[in-house]
């Protein structure tokens, strides 16, 4: 698995911990850190992970009102805190990397985040996911 899909899956569990206990973003990433395990000990490959995992939950935590915005202007039939937690997060991540990290190739982010719900959501949340970041994305290229 390549460093930056391991960062998206650190920064999703990150997110999921800021969402349902009351921490400072900060703090979150150092009980992460604190209790990651690490398949290999490439030290300068765990680096490119925390580096890109803090870059991707700090962002998100900074941007949180307009990616939420974002998100909700997209999903007309659903409410953002209907969502189900782990696919709310995971939209927030790659409205994040779509709006914010113009180095990442917008098919790369929607492709990791249908991978992620695929992972970690439900039956549905691939297609969910997909069809939300397919609209944000078209309206952002119109931009």
């Amino acid at each position: 698995m390549g460093s930056r899909r391991t960062s998206r899956i650190c920064a999703l569990q990150t997110l999921y911990q800021l969402e349902c206990n009351t921490v400072q973003v900060e703090q979150a990433l150092k009980l992460y850190w604190d209790h990651f395990e690490q398949a290999t000990d490439d030290d300068i490959r765990l680096e490119e992970i925390q580096e890109f995992t803090n870059r991707l939950v700090i962002g998100v935590m900074e941007c949180r009102d307009k990616v939420d915005d974002t998100i909700q202007s997209s999903s007309k039939n659903w409410k953002l805190n209907r969502m189900a937690l782990v696919d709310r997060n995971i939209l927030r991540l790659a409205v994040y990397e779509l709006t914010s990290l113009p180095d990442i190739p917008k098919r790369v982010s929607i492709n990791e985040a249908i991978e992620l719900g695929k992972k970690f959501g439900s039956e549905d949340s691939g297609s969910f996911i997909n069809g939300v970041l397919d609209k944000i994305s078209q309206s952002i290229e119109k931009d």
